[in-house]
């Protein structure tokens, strides 16, 4: 498709979700892949809890939430998509490992780690990966990419909420210090990786501009801040848009620009 065919699709779908009344909330109402449905935040708040409580006590074990994952990639090798990409990140984890004797440690970033995977899933978006104390997490965005942007950015409220009203109070329980957060979100197209001829246990991965530009944003956010690229706040109901600012950046800190104009890429960040 060219830039021009993307840029008319983008306004044609512009027109329909302003006119549409989905209003992105935190956790209150999805759109699935072909139906409504709804997240109760409070159910969603009491399962993260119990998790987390029953990992501290007696080492809760996860399921494999990176199977749906690995079977989509596996099923599209080479295929592109648009995609938005979120990047997670733990702030203050070296100075965890400074305090933390490490059965401890290993839990809590075990534990942070897939319940941020399980927000993901719950807004039907893909777990890429773990990266250390990261996640990276993707939803396809080739039919609708801006209802799918609205649910990539709620995922992201999500997960803020999770931490703060789910995780943190179990962990102060047992004195342990608050997790905090950076989020990055970007848009862009991707292909689908495999680094070897094997289709059943050859690597599979992602790669594509918004991979690294989700990265790059996430690295400038302040702790419990979520930014996103100009290519998703685009695509945003006007909402959602109203609760983002751009940021002014000073000194030259911020250097990429955009894969379409040139110019220097606006990010935007998230004000409650």
């Amino acid at each position: 498709m060219s830039e021009n065919d993307e840029s008319k699709k983008l306004q044609i779908e512009n027109n329909e979700h302003a006119k549409s009344n989905l209003t992105p909330n935190v956790v209150d109402v999805l759109l699935g892949h072909k139906e409504e449905y709804t997240v109760d935040s409070n159910t969603m708040i009491l399962e993260t809890q119990k998790r987390v409580w029953s990992a501290l006590k007696q080492g809760y074990e996860y399921s494999g939430i990176m199977d749906e994952s690995d079977k989509f990639l596996r099923k599209n090798v080479f295929q592109k998509f648009n995609l938005i990409v979120l990047y997670v990140d733990l702030v203050g984890s070296t100075t965890m490992t400074l305090e933390l004797p490490e059965d401890k440690l290993a839990i809590i970033i075990s534990s942070f780690a897939q319940e941020m995977a399980s927000v993901i899933t719950l807004y039907n978006g893909y777990v890429l990966k773990f990266v250390g104390d990261a996640v990276i997490g993707y939803f396809i965005a080739n039919d609708n990419s801006l209802l799918v942007a609205d649910k990539a950015v709620s995922c992201a409220k999500s997960m803020l909420k999770v931490i703060q009203t789910g995780i943190n109070p179990i962990l102060n329980q047992y004195d342990y210090p608050d997790l905090l957060v950076k989020i990055g979100l970007d848009f862009g197209q991707s292909i689908v990786m495999r680094y070897g001829s094997n289709p059943q246990i050859s690597h599979v991965d992602l790669m594509g501009p918004a991979m690294n530009i989700a990265s790059k944003i996430q690295s400038f956010a302040k702790p419990n801040q979520i930014l996103i690229g100009y290519d998703v706040y685009s695509r945003l109901h006007p909402t959602s848009q109203n609760t983002f600012k751009e940021i002014v950046w000073r000194n030259n800190e911020w250097k990429y620009r955009s894969r379409v104009t040139g110019e220097l890429y606006k990010i935007y960040e998230y004000r409650d």
